[in-house]
């Protein structure tokens, strides 16, 4: 393939065209844009329950209410489409919406089509659905175990695929071994939470004309049959637009495209338009998340710490559902599971089961944080058994730079690299004497501290057919073939010598634009501002190409490189067309600087603007074999990429970067504070394009990794309720939060890809979580003797979780630390979320009139907040209609009451349950009262267990409202007690100003 030269723009970094509309508030998001007239709003009633069968549903208060025009049920979704296909060959229905059961807290049961979201969102909480609770199950061991619940019982088992693999002979390879270590690991639920979530606008069009959709999906072409064939329409019949701009991706955004289909099918139910925006707490409950893994991972070694062989026994845990792309982060990272070792033996078991947790999917560098925090916390663990130095440990295993163009063991073919000198330029730029002297002078002083590596290749331009590994070799060749990346982009040129790129991605603040303007010009001899690039998508107008998006990090080496053929392809175009007029053959005509001109001569030349007006000004004049129009597309895959072979080799990417990371990190032994004190990050990423935005794309994926690391965790309560669905208790890296890391380059251009370019926006995400776990696990080697060989090190690495795997090192506990274990969060109860409030409220008022309230249904009304209705059903039992809010989240409660233990006027016991959209709550407690000189002195305890979308508040924020609402609860029993009454918030301010009412 012919190679680029070397040029004035691309490996500059120029400013990026697109700050100027982002810094200003003129981007362009899926929520700015215009929606066709009459458009509706949708909002979509959720599953309280994480397991539980759907026995019926009555939508018919909510249709009454004014504004409401449609309620999409699942009968409705079964009349009009299918399951989503499935990426296994099991009898597994994934609906638009939930039919006859639910399986994670979060799936959609309904969807309201009202006249406004505000409108659409009340009509929830009047829809009533009859539930009947299944055992959940949400650890994937006890998933796989005799007696667990089914999840689908047409599949019989949760574990929905087996499959084993085998590459070279590792079972001798494992009987000749000097040295044979093991390692269990278990990599968690983590995301990435981008600014923007969900929003899709769709339309079911008139006649059978289909529908057309537009939606913030950063891969419209890679599921678009998927979603085809659940809508049951012809592809050409599902149009799918994507805006110019979005908030931000990180692969997540693949979650939009169920709901697609489930707002084509609202739209169709409602006769218009329907436009739906997911809020925040949606997307942390029912978005999805990073594949939870479980790894037990051995390696043959010689004596001399050479890995001969690789076993690793995986199980990924996908949630409710198997869906789409799912299982992809098995087998993205299938071909290099040996990583950057010369490893010639390997055996993979890989196993998908299911739980009643939302299904997982695309997360920011999906499959290798799973692969690498087992693979490079295995080799820590050779290292620390053999006594070799982990540095030196992975120097011995790599594959050596005169190996490349590498074929992997399992078929990954690593294209270019010099991972030795990566890892020295790694060392120089951390001054490892330096940091060493850091580690021995903070041991020395009493802290904890420790320096860890990690070393990943980084896959880009995913091989469409890696997915098909799932599938025997027998079932493979009964489907087809599957293989390669096509990528797509089109070069015009208008008659005023105007430059129009169009590129088959979407971007998510990569600056695409930036870089193909830079890539055009330098072919075209122009300037990059001169280069108009769209980034806009439409699967009705753009190439077509299965592969087409934004994912994988793709851009560089495909999008980029294709970018670049398309523009050779037109540039050769104009040199034919100049070659007459300028008296030399096409190869002599040269672009540069705005000119074109004969090489040998180049007084003979002409402006570009000129040369691009002649073919659309005088197509009659083209020189002959020439067809008119100056419009060129380049279609590009790469070479090696093939479908997996007979053994289930195959090469999952078409390139791969090498990162190497080193860490310094500190542990507050007090605290459980984990601090980053030094971080360096090399990386081999072929030819750097834009160097700005790749340090930029590193950083963004540094802070990525480091909250996966740290911070991040989607926490679940033994009952499937989710307990982490805001953002004080999902956890975020910010800037306070996020050290700088060093950055070092290196380049070793592919030769596989047109520019000789690699990704690099997803290495970090892989490398950092395990570079910071082995860092860790060097700070607790101090502690071994008493707390024993720490290698089951489990993310995020909370203070809770540190302090518990260090209080054995100690004989007590310091104060400090006393005080932050016991300010650990609310513990997960069997049944949900559990909460404790105890206090005591004074009131101006004797026992005896305070106690009479409580005896009183119309005074208790007045007392309950949010209470519409207190109505008595037998001795001291009420039915309840109360309206409860914490946060963003609110929904109308039918609850029973019931008070019980009565020793009128000084003690009573009160209990009480109810369920709503939001999920169900018990509580149970007591109030004594006790006389004072100045009224009753009033205690009160009690304890909650809640489930569903109201533990999805999280504890931080439950705790709080719970505070809040005893506040208002007995400050009105006072007022009734006393008989005063409340005060206006005008009232209140002229009291408080002085001024009498």
């Amino acid at each position: 393939m012919r190679q680029p030269s070397l040029s004035s723009h691309v490996g500059q970094s120029v400013e990026r065209v697109e700050d100027d509309a982002l810094l200003s508030g003129r981007g362009r998001y899926g929520d700015d844009l215009g929606v066709p007239s009459g458009t509706l709003h949708a909002a979509v009633l959720r599953s309280p329950h994480a397991h539980a069968e759907l026995l019926g549903l009555d939508a018919s208060a909510a249709l009454a209410l004014p504004g409401v025009r449609a309620v999409l049920t699942g009968e409705d979704v079964q009349r009009w489409s299918q399951p989503f296909v499935v990426g296994v060959k099991q009898p597994m229905q994934h609906w638009a919406l939930a039919v006859e059961r639910v399986r994670y807290v979060g799936e959609p049961v309904a969807v309201v089509i009202a006249e406004s979201r505000y409108l659409a969102e009340d009509a929830l909480d009047a829809i009533r659905v009859d539930y009947r609770g299944l055992p959940a199950v949400v650890d994937m061991e006890r998933a796989i175990g005799a007696g667990a619940p089914v999840l689908h019982a047409a599949v019989g088992s949760n574990v929905v695929s087996d499959r084993s693999f085998a590459y070279g002979d590792a079972p001798a390879a494992f009987a000749q071994a000097a040295h044979r270590v093991s390692l269990t690991v278990r990599y968690p639920r983590n995301s990435c939470t981008p600014i923007e979530c969900g929003v899709v606008v769709a339309e079911h069009l008139s006649g059978d004309e289909g529908y057309d959709v537009l939606s913030n999906f950063m891969g419209p072409f890679s599921l678009h049959a998927v979603m085809a064939l659940a809508l049951q329409v012809p592809g050409n019949k599902l149009r799918h637009r994507i805006p110019r701009d979005s908030g931000g991706s990180f692969g997540v955004k693949q979650a939009v495209f169920p709901y697609v289909v489930l707002m084509c099918l609202a739209s169709r139910k409602a006769g218009a338009p329907v436009k739906w925006v997911e809020d925040r707490l949606e997307h942390l409950t029912a978005a999805t998340s990073a594949t939870a893994r479980l790894t037990t991972i051995e390696a043959a070694v010689n004596a001399d710490g050479r890995v001969e062989a690789l076993r690793y026994d995986q199980m990924d845990e996908v949630g409710g559902y198997l869906r789409a792309p799912e299982p992809a982060t098995f087998y993205r990272m299938h071909g290099a599971m040996t990583g950057a070792y010369d490893i010639a033996h390997l055996q993979v078991r890989n196993r998908v089961v299911l739980t009643n947790k939302m299904p997982t999917g695309l997360v920011r560098g999906f499959g290798g944080p799973q692969v690498y925090f087992a693979l490079e916390r295995l080799m820590d663990r050779i290292a620390s058994e053999l006594g070799i130095d982990p540095f030196e440990l992975r120097r011995r295993n790599f594959v050596q730079a005169n190996q490349f163009p590498y074929q992997a063991a399992a078929g990954a073919v690593l294209d270019s690299g010099d991972y030795p000198r990566a890892l020295e330029l790694a060392q120089q730029q951390a001054d490892m004497p330096a940091l060493y002297a850091r580690r021995d002078a903070a041991r020395a002083a009493g802290k904890l501290y420790g320096i860890g590596c990690a070393a990943i290749v980084e896959p880009s331009v995913s091989n469409m057919g890696y997915i098909s590994t799932v599938l025997t070799a027998e079932q493979r060749a009964k489907a087809g073939p599957k293989n390669g990346a096509i990528a797509s982009a089109t070069v015009a040129i208008d008659l005023l010598g105007g430059v129009n790129v169009n590129i088959a991605s979407a971007p998510a603040g990569q600056g695409h634009m930036t870089v193909c303007a830079q890539v055009v010009a330098d072919v075209l001899g122009l300037q990059p501002g001169q280069i108009v690039v769209n980034v806009e998508f439409d699967t009705a107008k753009d190439a077509w190409s299965v592969a087409a998006g934004n994912y994988s990090s793709r851009f560089a080496g495909a999008v980029a490189g294709t970018v670049h053929l398309a523009a050779v392809k037109m540039r050769d175009k104009l040199a034919r067309i100049a070659a007459a007029s300028l008296g030399c053959a096409p190869e002599q005509v040269r672009f540069e600087a705005g000119k074109v001109f004969n090489a040998l001569a180049p007084e003979r030349s002409q402006a570009f603007t000129r040369l691009a007006a002649s073919p659309h000004w005088a197509p009659g004049l083209l020189p002959e074999g020439i067809e008119p129009g100056l419009r060129e597309t380049a279609f590009w895959t790469a070479p090696t990429l093939a479908a997996p072979d007979a053994q289930d080799r195959v090469n999952t990417s078409a390139a791969y970067g090498f990162v190497f990371d080193i860490c310094g990190l500190e542990v507050d032994p007090e605290t459980g504070r984990v601090r980053v004190d030094r971080y360096i990050t090399a990386h081999d990423a072929g030819r750097i394009l834009h160097p700005g935005m790749a340090d930029g794309q590193i950083r963004g994926a540094f802070a990525q990794g480091l909250g996966a690391a740290l911070l991040e965790e989607f926490r679940y309560a033994a009952d499937g309720g989710f307990q982490s669905g805001t953002l004080a208790d999902y956890l975020m890296p910010t800037a306070c939060e996020v050290p700088d890391p060093q950055i070092v380059h290196m380049e070793t251009p592919s030769p596989f890809t047109p520019l000789g370019a690699k990704g690099l926006g997803e290495g970090n995400n892989m490398s950092t979580p395990v570079c910071i776990a082995n860092a860790f696990a060097d700070a607790l080697s101090p502690l071994r003797e008493r707390i024993g060989d720490v290698s089951d090190i489990r993310l995020p690495l909370t203070p809770s979780k540190v302090l518990a795997l260090i209080a054995a090192a100690e004989p007590a506990p310091p104060a400090a630390m006393a005080r932050a274990m016991a300010a650990r969060p609310v513990s997960a109860a069997q049944d949900g979320l559990s909460l404790h409030a105890a206090g005591v409220i004074e009131i101006a008022a004797p026992p005896e009139k305070v106690f009479a309230v409580l005896l009183d249904p119309t005074a208790l009304a007045q007392v309950i907040p949010g209470c519409h209705e207190l109505v008595l059903i037998g001795e001291n039992r009420y039915r309840a209609d109360v309206t409860v809010g914490v946060g963003l989240v609110k929904a109308r409660y039918a609850a029973e009451i019931a008070l019980s233990e009565i020793d009128a006027p000084r003690s009573l016991r009160l209990a009480g349950q109810g369920s709503s959209s939001l999920g169900t709550g018990a509580g149970n407690g007591t109030v004594r009262l006790e006389a004072t000189a100045a009224g009753t002195r009033l205690h009160y305890d009690y304890a909650a267990q809640v489930g569903g979308k109201v533990a999805a508040v999280g504890s931080r924020m439950l705790e709080g409202a719970a505070r809040i609402v005893l506040a208002q609860l007995f400050e009105s029993l006072g007022r009734q007690a006393t008989g005063a009454r409340r005060l206006s918030w005008w009232q209140r301010l002229l009291q408080r100003l002085g001024v009498s009412a």
